[in-house]
């Protein structure tokens, strides 16, 4: 039996290999939004998972890495020239107060009482650092820092770094850009324009 197991492994070694170009992760380039309308220099890896794709709004020069999860069944909209990175999940419902409310009989209620579900609004210009969760009913404003491994719900204004479980305000990204500007003084014209 040890015999076939080291064959099987050998197999299936050899046919990842063989595939591994074709299955890597790589980006993906667009010219058109999930709307079917045009957009620029719109990037998805191969490797994120869209659920509902047909609520998913996307603007030009939007940045989705690999391995992120968006769930946008009640609506997420993602403003020019944001980048979302890895590992980040975004999800307009979630379940995780109800299933423990309802306990084995959460499958057969059909409205529950916990379950949490609304639009997500990413504001331009936007980063979201990896392994973040965006929960629903969240609006972040435009310019904004999400810290890496953060957990945000609710709203925040635009120009703030945003960071922990749950996320708050940690400072304003004018304090980060202040010495990039002044030492470039010909990109405050362009600045989060």
């Amino acid at each position: 039996m040890n015999m076939w197991k080291r064959i099987k492994a050998g197999f299936n070694f050899r046919m990842a290999k063989l595939f591994h170009p074709w299955s890597k992760p790589r980006m993906l380039q667009y010219s058109k939004n999930f709307q079917s309308e045009k957009v620029d220099n719109l990037r998805i890896g191969n490797s994120t998972f869209i659920d509902s794709a047909q609520n998913l709004i996307l603007d030009n020069n939007v940045y989705i890495g690999h391995h992120n999860f968006i769930e946008a069944s009640n609506g997420v909209t993602i403003g020019k020239g944001c980048q979302i990175t890895s590992f980040v999940s975004i999800s307009t419902h979630s379940s995780h107060i109800s299933i423990r409310l309802y306990g084995s009989n959460y499958g057969k209620a059909k409205e529950h009482v916990g379950y949490l579900k609304g639009a997500i609004d990413i504001g331009d210009f936007t980063f979201v650092g990896p392994h973040s969760v965006i929960m629903p009913n969240t609006k972040i404003g435009k310019g904004c820092i999400v810290s890496a491994y953060s957990y945000v719900k609710g709203e925040f204004p635009d120009g703030v770094v945003i960071s922990g479980n749950p996320a708050t305000i940690i400072k304003n990204v004018a304090e980060i850009d202040e010495s990039f500007l002044n030492e470039h003084p010909e990109l405050k014209k362009e600045y989060l324009k």
